[in-house]
C-alpha cells in the first residue's frame, strides 16, 4: 500500500476562546489533533513545526480564529498535519491594454475649432 491520502480543511477554532485565556493555544493544539483523528481515522498524529509557530505566533491568549491544514496520511501510519501553501502557481493573466488619450493641452489653436460669435443684438 504505497499511496499518500492527502486532503486540505479549513479548521474552526472559535472554541478556543470558552477556555480560559492561559490555555487557548494549547487547546487550539489539541482541537487540530482532534479534529486530524476525527477526518483521518488515525490515531497518531503530528503537527508540522509551521503549523506550531502559527499557532504560539500571537501568544498563548489568542491563537487564530481558523486555521488551513493540508492533512496527508503517510505508510507509516501517521497522519502529518501541515500549514496549507498554495502549490499551483498561477497564471499571470495579460494585462488589457489601455487606449492612450492624448492630453487637451497638445491641441493648438489651429487644430481647434473656431467658435462662432453670435451677432449682437441690436437693442432699440
Amino acid at each position: 500500500m504505497s499511496q499518500e491520502l492527502e486532503r486540505v480543511y479549513t479548521i474552526p477554532l472559535g472554541k478556543v476562546k470558552i477556555s480560559q485565556s492561559q490555555h487557548r493555544a494549547v487547546r487550539a493544539i489539541n482541537m487540530i489533533k482532534e479534529f486530524a483523528r476525527h477526518h483521518m481515522k488515525v490515531e497518531t498524529i503530528k503537527i508540522d513545526e509551521e503549523l506550531g509557530h502559527l499557532i504560539w505566533s500571537r501568544g498563548v491568549r489568542s491563537p487564530p480564529r481558523k486555521v488551513k491544514v493540508r492533512m496527508s496520511k503517510t505508510d507509516e501510519g501517521y497522519v502529518l498535519v501541515s500549514l496549507f501553501t498554495d502549490d499551483i502557481e498561477s497564471t499571470v493573466t495579460p494585462e488589457k491594454e489601455t487606449k492612450k488619450v492624448e492630453d487637451k493641452g497638445d491641441i493648438t489653436k489651429e487644430e481647434a475649432p473656431a467658435k462662432e460669435e453670435a451677432p449682437a443684438k441690436d437693442s432699440k
